[in-house]
């Protein structure tokens, strides 16, 4: 594996997107760029790339999830191939073994986790989907964080980004009872 770099987000919501003050809920997503050793041509046999992403989850989750300021409940994943790569590519980096580290790190995770992938220049945003990692159907929990690296991914390189978080959205109010104050 030849990792260019990481970098990690904190992110910290005090309010509601109307300014209502909310318990603090804090997301987290850390970040691997790797080069894409498959770039500029057709492979039928990906599974190296299973390999890269189990390692960069096994050495990056913990530490996000340590930067929480409480238990995880949510999580989700994302890809950025380089426009030399192909979708296949994030496919391969986030499903088949990343899962596993990802769930020891949450201590648990029933749920499927809810990811993305796409092709894209160095500095695109990718939305990562975040959902509750055991509760697949909580509403409250379903969520996005927009993550990018300004220099990545270049055409040959692919960003993976591993997201957890220790709440839902602020006063959700979709599928759970009414707030009252």
């Amino acid at each position: 594996m030849k990792l260019r770099k990481t970098m990690t987000i904190r992110e910290v919501i005090e309010t509601d997107g109307m300014g209502r003050a909310c318990d603090p809920i804090v997301r987290v997503v850390a970040m691997a760029v790797v080069q894409n050793p498959f770039a500029g041509q057709y492979v039928e046999d990906l599974s190296p790339l299973f390999d890269v992403s189990g390692d960069l989850g096994a050495r990056l989750m913990d530490d996000a999830v340590a930067m929480l300021n409480g238990p995880p409940v949510s999580y989700g994943k994302a890809a950025i191939v380089g426009v030399a790569g192909d979708l296949e590519h994030g496919g391969a980096m986030i499903h088949p073994k990343l899962g596993k580290p990802m769930r020891a790190a949450v201590g648990g995770g029933e749920a499927l986790i809810p990811s993305n992938a796409k092709v894209a220049a160095a500095g695109t945003p990718i939305d990562l989907p975040l959902g509750h990692k055991d509760q697949a159907w909580s509403f409250d929990h379903f969520d996005t964080i927009t993550v990018m690296i300004g220099d990545a991914p270049r055409p040959d390189e692919i960003v993976l980004c591993m997201g957890v978080a220790d709440g839902g959205r602020p006063h959700p109010r979709v599928g759970s009872k009414p707030i009252t104050d």
